[in-house]
Order: structure tokens, then C-alpha cells, then sequence
């Protein structure tokens, strides 16, 4: 019994090293961790994506000129439809989106209250005190610009949850 103590933690004591002499290797490193959290897929080029939400502005823009509200929802449709083709992740391409929909309701509404000296600042006052947020037309303009925000972002939902997933290879 005394001998097993002064064979403890030696090496080659317990038959363990034997293993590599029947042909059985030491495992490698693991690979270095990589982390993602979606596929590599291929990407539409940026410039493509910025002349389509320059599109999209241009057209919420026309759209709220015309007095077509539902516009921002459309273009944010549109978007996630072609999002999904394109593959570039949501995290990239929502706050893109978001932009789309401020510059196009934004630029026409600044236009029009500097250029056209109309009262949209009183009804923009008008529109935050209804909605119980401060009575200044910045409330209301800010407002207006987050319904705007918050279609587009919807609209892009609707467009990625229509659109099937591009097949493994």
C-alpha cells in the first residue's frame, strides 16, 4: 500500500498515457470564439441602400405634401421588403428606416412653417396640448415627427415578417 501512495500523480502511473500509443491524438485548441448573431450572408451595397432611402424620403416627402399621411408606413414596408433580399441586419437598417421617415416628414414641415409663413406652429401647439404634452410647437412638431418614426418602424416589421428567409446553403 505504500507504493500506490508513491505512485500518485506521477506520471504514466494509472495507464492513462497508453491511449495516445494506441493511436488516439490529443484533441487541437478549440477554435477562436467568432461572435454573431446572424448568418453571413451577403449584403446589398451601401450606396444602393442610401439612394433608396433617399427615395423613400423623397417620396414621404411628396406624400406629405400631398396630405398622404400613410406614406412613411409604405416606404418602411417597402424597406423591409427589400431588406430582406439585401440582408442587412435589423439593428443597421431600422434606425436607417427611422431617418428615412424624420427627413421626410421633417424637411417639408420645417419648409413649410419658414417658408410659407403659414400658422403651423399654433396648430402644432394646438396638437400637443390635445395629446397632454407641453402646449409649445416644438412638443407638437416632435410629436408629429414620432408618429412618423413609429410607422416607418412598423411598416419595416410588416415588410421583414411577410418576406420567407433566403435558404441555407
Amino acid at each position: 500500500m505504500t507504493t500506490e501512495f508513491k505512485r500518485l500523480g506521477k506520471r504514466g502511473s494509472y495507464r492513462l498515457g497508453r491511449l495516445r500509443a494506441q493511436g488516439i491524438g490529443v484533441a487541437g485548441p478549440p477554435p477562436p470564439f467568432r461572435p454573431s448573431f446572424a448568418r453571413d450572408i451577403r449584403r446589398g451595397p451601401a450606396s444602393a441602400w442610401l439612394l433608396a432611402l433617399l427615395a423613400g424620403a423623397l417620396a414621404i416627402w411628396g406624400g406629405a405634401v400631398a396630405g398622404w399621411w400613410y406614406l412613411p408606413f409604405a416606404a418602411g414596408v417597402a424597406a423591409g421588403l427589400a431588406n430582406r433580399i439585401a440582408g442587412w441586419r435589423t439593428r443597421v437598417a431600422l434606425p436607417a428606416v427611422a431617418a428615412m421617415a424624420l427627413a421626410g416628414w421633417g424637411l417639408p414641415l420645417i419648409w413649410q412653417t419658414a417658408a410659407d409663413h403659414q400658422p403651423y406652429g399654433a396648430v402644432a401647439r394646438v396638437i400637443a396640448a390635445l395629446g397632454g404634452l407641453p402646449g409649445t410647437a416644438a412638443a407638437g412638431f416632435a410629436l408629429t415627427l414620432l408618429v412618423a418614426i413609429v410607422q416607418a418602424a412598423a411598416g419595416y416589421w410588416l415588410g421583414r415578417a411577410v418576406t420567407p428567409r433566403p435558404a441555407d446553403e
